[in-house]
């Protein structure tokens, strides 16, 4: 069960795909929405958690989305903000439309993510319901790979809430053969993305977050 936790006047509702990226120095920091994994599972269960904090009059002030991502050039464990995230599996081009288009969706098939952190790397990335690994790497045009931002992106858009999204790499240095090829360095991802947490936190509450809606971003809303 998740908890909205309150950072100076702000509610924040952090949110994971799997438990296993929850580990000790962040469960000391949060309760987190678990979404599960894959971009199914995080829009339904980002979708239904914000229609019933909007029905209960609390809907949160901003959503950070913490997790792991593959790379097959970044470092392992260095921990990134994304900047702009696509959705891979969308291929409607038989039908004239651009590839990671959702047809009849006013959407680009690259959207941004306007929130940055001041000292903290940015990156892209690309969200897809596979496992991407070794040579499937040079299909991806983007910096790092999951299996939920994208989804959790689109369920705050619906609800005009802000998004902050920090993913630190977890594989994609070799080809994959077993889970722990991907659980090996959680435990460092989990210490890094806490002092994060931190840092975050210090700057909201140092100065609050300004939030106009997606369609009124003009430019990266700064935090701290």
């Amino acid at each position: 069960m998740y908890d909205l936790t309150h950072i100076g006047e702000m509610r924040v509702l952090f949110v994971m795909a799997a438990r296993p990226e929850y580990g000790p120095h962040l469960q000391a920091r949060f309760s987190p929405l678990i979404t599960g994994v894959g971009p199914v599972e995080g829009a339904l269960h980002m979708g239904r958690t914000l229609g019933e904090l909007t029905t209960m009059g609390a809907l949160p002030d901003l959503v950070i989305s913490l997790g792991s991502a593959g790379s097959a050039h970044k470092r392992i464990t260095d921990i990134f903000q994304i900047t702009q995230v696509s959705y891979r599996d969308m291929d409607a081009s038989p039908l004239g439309f651009e590839v990671g288009v959702t047809p009849f969706l006013d959407r680009p098939a690259v959207m941004d993510l306007p929130l940055r952190v001041a000292g903290i790397p940015e990156a892209t990335l690309s969200t897809g319901a596979n496992i991407v690994s070794g040579d499937a790497y040079g299909g991806i045009d983007a910096d790092l790979v999951d299996m939920e931002t994208f989804a959790i992106l689109r369920a705050c858009q619906e609800f005009d809430v802000p998004l902050l999204a920090l993913r630190g790499v977890s594989d994609g240095d070799t080809d994959l053969s077993d889970i722990t090829d991907w659980t090996e360095y959680l435990h460092v991802i989990d210490e890094k993305l806490a002092q994060l947490v931190d840092q975050i936190a210090g700057a909201l509450n140092e100065r609050p977050l300004s939030w106009s809606g997606y369609d009124a971003v003009q430019g990266p809303v700064r935090i701290g």
